[in-house]
């Protein structure tokens, strides 16, 4: 798994760098100071896992989230934990507070490993099914059968009761394939089963017991599609 380490702080590389280097299934790419720095790497490598401080000069961490949706999975850095709610909007994988300590670390670091792993799979759709392609064997998957997908990056998880499938995969070219019949894209992260959902709360609906965020702009038409009395 590529990774590129940017931060501002050189003592702060060097530690990410330490925790980095001793895990054999990370290859460390290189580290920057700024995120010009990161976006130029960015278009000339393929990184598949980024460790991103928050706080930087002119362009800060949250900033190049805003501005790049399709990113890589990301890790944020930062020693101050208010950021943490925003920080999540961005489809983070995790969010770690400096001082970095090695657990946290690796928690973190193995939760990017799963997604990424199963992110090999393939998804060709048919019909009312998918086949979800995984380490070589292709597993049939029924529409009826999905709960949510949820965008992270360059990659979308597809919840099943007792199953999730995370795939290379865009958030809008799932959306396409979907049935709009059965399915409503409620935020810019979140497509939901309409017969999936359990209650409806303000701004969140429940999925299996899931919260759900409800963008502004797609709760007038959620509200039409559910029948509300």
């Amino acid at each position: 798994m590529n990774c590129l380490i940017v931060d501002d702080n050189k003592i702060a590389r060097t530690v990410l760098k330490h925790l980095v280097t001793g895990l054999d299934f990370l290859n460390l790419l290189g580290e920057c100071e700024n995120i010009i720095e990161a976006s130029n790497y960015l278009n000339q490598h393929k990184v598949d896992l980024i460790l991103l401080d928050v706080e930087m000069p002119k362009i800060s961490g949250l900033d190049f989230l805003k501005s790049k949706p399709n990113h890589p999975l990301v890790i944020l850095i930062t020693s101050k934990p208010d950021y943490a709610l925003e920080a999540f909007e961005y489809n983070v994988v995790d969010f770690i507070l400096k001082p970095v300590k090695e657990d946290r670390f690796l928690k973190a670091i193995f939760r990017a490993k799963e997604t990424y792993d199963s992110a090999n799979q393939q998804v060709n759709f048919e019909k009312d099914f998918f086949f979800v392609k995984e380490k070589g064997k292709s597993t049939k998957l029924k529409v009826d059968d999905i709960l949510y997908v949820q965008a992270m990056g360059d990659y979308v998880s597809i919840f099943c009761a007792n199953k999730k499938f995370t795939i290379h995969h865009t958030l809008s070219a799932i959306e396409k394939e979907l049935p709009l019949s059965k399915f409503m894209r409620i935020h810019r992260s979140y497509i939901v089963a309409l017969d999936k959902i359990d209650s409806l709360e303000e701004g969140t609906v429940y999925v299996y017991q899931t919260a759900i965020p409800v963008g502004d702009s797609q709760k007038p038409a959620l509200l039409q599609k559910l029948n509300l009395l």
